[in-house]
């Protein structure tokens, strides 16, 4: 048997047939693009088979690609499955193990009629299953009344909801950035293209999303094609990619602008010829088309790991649709190192569109320029442990300068300090095997020192001590004082700008002295963290 399943698909599978066994049935599984759901799903009709008593396996589908992959997929996990398919004309269930069927075909009462003995029920891009015809097509097949249901997506999310009726819980969720850190999947960098004449305002939106035919028009006489085209060529050359658009007339002339900066490019819809758009798709995976230009048809079931570049000509409010853009850049390739995402925006726009950031659940901060997926998240996660350190602060430490006027800061690793200056700072070290501080001074010039009193004193008198220094040091200069007038007002441009640059994340409504601590405690942090003070 091949595709050895990876050790999170085996968890995946695991997890369903625990929450069938714990009385639940229809159960949901959501794994990023690229992270194999179809093998997945092949393992899982493969094992359940023995103990379905006799009865079949029924994985629907909505689209022929996911249909013909699914049933080449079932055959190189167990080459000795009966595999049938049901589409269109085709109708091979009779003695078929596992079926294969198109959800159109068994929307006909007659085709769905003819299928028996069903005991496990598979749904490829399940955030589809809320739709009438999908819902009609379960409850036929058992879905309400035992029969077990698994569905398999890469974004639980549907802009016109229902989810929730179908789907009793997700029971195994993957992040794009556990496949990354795996090596499963590429990092991907975000570059945006900024069009100043497209005016995305005027662009309506319908069942949660903007709408296809004014978004492309506005695209397209903003003069936003030229402009990809031209992006592409300074960010990309090199890259195989896939460009996605809201209408047939914006993928054709997506793919015209990129032909006339010398760039091979191809369009693919869903209406076109059949045998055209397979020689389309063939033309690019044999590299004789650089780039292909498509209207959402690429979307689910193309597999293509060569493709590098993900252009995002269809700006968009549903972060599900965003993710399934974007995985299609992100598997792995010999000779790949990473995946480039180009968003098209506007000067400004009043929607909240979808992002790179939206590609993880995990809570990362929105300045994602010239960094890649994986930078970000390691940015926002030192600046959350950095302020989960600060903040572990004892009761009885609170109480010793609670009513101080001095600003008394702690850095990450919990060392208490005193900002002077901006050159300067005075801080504790902790004597080793004791319960014992002594006080350090640390300038620009100097580095550290110790003060001509340098007892090692118990950390009350510690402390106090300290402080006392550092009003004879600095004064009442603003930078010790907490009453400081400047400290309550707004952050400055360049304070937020100097917080970019260093990946700290500033909470909303922070004042201009609370990110004056945080640049401090970051800075005091680096330095400590060079120095290894004598006690």
């Amino acid at each position: 048997m091949s595709f050895t399943p990876r050790p999170y698909q085996l968890d995946a599978i695991e997890a369903l047939r625990k929450g069938w066994t714990d009385g639940r049935n229809r159960l949901a599984v959501v794994l990023p693009t690229g992270a194999g759901k179809t093998v997945v799903f092949s393992h899982l009709a493969h094992q359940m088979l023995d103990s379905l008593g006799g009865h079949r396996v029924l994985v629907i589908a909505h689209r022929e690609e996911l249909i013909e992959q699914a049933a080449s997929k079932l055959l190189a996990v167990d080459p000795m499955l009966r595999v049938g398919i049901v589409k269109a004309a085709r109708d091979d269930h009779a003695d078929a193990d596992v079926i294969v069927a198109s959800v159109q075909t068994l929307a006909v009462a007659r085709r769905r009629e003819a299928i028996r003995d069903i005991g496990l029920i598979i749904v490829d891009e399940c955030h589809h299953a809320a739709a009438p015809t999908y819902m009609e097509v379960l409850r036929h097949f058992g879905a309400w009344d035992g029969v077990p249901v698994a569905g398999f997506t890469a974004t639980m999310t549907r802009t016109d909801g229902g989810l929730a009726e179908v789907w009793e819980d997700v029971v195994f969720r993957l992040d794009i950035l556990d496949m990354i850190s795996d090596g499963y999947l590429c990092d991907v960098r975000g570059k945006r293209v900024t069009v100043d004449t497209l005016d995305l305002n005027r662009v309506k939106t319908r069942g949660g999303d903007l709408v296809d035919g004014q978004l492309g028009k506005a695209l397209e006489d903003s003069g936003a094609l030229d402009a990809i085209a031209k992006a592409y060529l300074e960010h990309a050359a090199d890259r195989a990619g896939v460009v996605f658009t809201p209408t047939v007339a914006t993928a054709q002339a997506a793919a015209a602008a990129l032909q006339r900066v010398g760039i091979t490019a191809a369009p693919v819809w869903g209406d076109m010829g059949r045998d055209e758009r397979k020689a389309a798709l063939a033309r690019y995976t044999a590299g004789e088309v650089q780039v292909l230009t498509n209207c959402m048809v690429l979307t689910e079931g193309f597999d293509a790991p060569h493709t590098s570049c993900a252009v995002i000509a269809r700006p968009t409010k549903s972060a599900g649709l965003y993710v399934q853009m974007v995985g299609r850049a992100l598997r792995p390739a010999p000779g790949k190192t990473d995946a480039l995402l180009l968003d098209v925006l506007g000067a400004s726009t009043r929607h909240k569109l979808a992002s790179m950031v939206d590609l993880t659940e995990r809570e990362i901060g929105d300045e994602t320029e010239g960094r890649s997926l994986r930078e970000v998240a390691e940015v926002a996660a030192a600046a959350e442990e950095r302020r989960q350190l600060a903040a572990r602060v004892e009761v009885e430490e609170i109480s010793l300068f609670g009513s101080s006027q001095i600003r008394w800061l702690r850095t990450g690793d919990g060392t208490w300090f005193i900002r002077l200056t901006p050159q300067a700072f005075l801080f504790l070290v902790r004597d080793a095997g004791t319960r014992l501080y002594r006080m350090r001074r640390w300038t620009d010039e100097t580095g550290v020192q110790p003060p001509r009193d340098d007892a090692a004193r118990p950390l009350p008198e510690a402390l106090a001590w300290l402080e006392q220094q550092a009003k004879v040091l600095g004064g009442a200069g603003a930078f010790v004082s907490k009453a400081s007038r400047w400290r309550a007002g707004q952050p400055s441009p360049k304070q937020l700008g100097l917080c970019r640059r260093l990946g700290i994340a500033v909470p909303r409504g922070a004042s201009s002295g609370d990110v004056a601590d945080l640049i401090d405690q970051d800075r005091v942090g680096r330095v400590l963290g060079q120095l290894v003070p004598t006690a």
